[in-house]
């Protein structure tokens, strides 16, 4: 087990930044608990667990899903369950901390929208073997618009962009709509072009994406003071 936890880290070292984002949120998380945000740290290390356990399932006998040797490596379904639990959080999260009522209805209408397309994507899709990619285009993209929402609502505001350096809400934003804005299409051209994929080891700028979304996560947690969330 040590010595698979260690080609782990070994092969997927940015994982350890789930992790590390983790500590750091738990530690800070007097400057938040109060907050929407509340259960980050839960979601953080069901992100943490969500990876592990694709590796294990992908390289250890005991953990695949399927007996059929060509498929015994496919741990796609809990990514899938982990795309639909990570977009109700975030769109929970939009919906709490946005004030305007319709702006709040706009976020459960849209996430009725993104839930119907991953149920529509399971007739054309096979979950349990592939990742629901469109279903993923249009939730972030709904996710996107509430982010627009709750940028729109501070500048109502008259909220200035130095004033957020010390807003939690603004360092999750930021990264989120970072991540969200190339991610989906990444996944589309893994699907719909993987030679273009390859070529292009567009997996290094996945990576790079979630480096950049994480690190604007702890960046957050660390500077971050509680009088200055909204």
């Amino acid at each position: 087990m040590i010595e698979e936890l260690y080609n782990f880290f070994s092969n997927q070292y940015y994982i350890l930044l789930y992790l590390l984002v983790w500590l750091v949120a738990v530690f800070r998380y007097r400057s938040y608990f109060d907050t929407p945000l509340k259960y980050f740290p839960i979601y953080l290390m069901y992100t943490f667990l969500t990876e592990l356990l694709g590796y294990f399932i992908s390289h250890h006998d005991d953990f695949q899903f399927f007996s059929d040797d060509r498929y015994s490596w496919h741990n796609v379904i809990i990514y899938n369950i982990y795309s639909v639990v990570t977009f109700l959080f975030f769109y929970y999260i939009y919906w709490r901390i946005l004030k305007g009522d319709k702006h709040r209805n706009w976020v459960r209408y849209g996430a009725c929208i993104s839930m119907l397309a991953y149920v529509v994507s399971l007739f054309f899709q096979d979950p349990l073997h592939m990742n629901l990619y469109y279903a993923d285009l249009i939730a972030s993209i709904i996710l996107l618009v509430n982010i627009a929402l709750y940028a729109k609502e501070k500048m109502g505001e008259g909220t200035q962009l130095h004033s957020m350096k010390y807003n939690l809400m603004f360092w999750i934003t930021l990264g989120l709509a970072v991540f969200h804005a190339i991610f989906p299409f990444l996944f589309l051209i893994a699907y719909e072009a993987p030679k273009v994929w390859a070529e292009y080891q567009l997996r290094q700028v996945l990576i790079v994406l979630i480096l950049f979304m994480y690190g604007t996560f702890m960046l957050g947690f660390l500077i971050s003071k509680r009088k200055a969330f909204r």
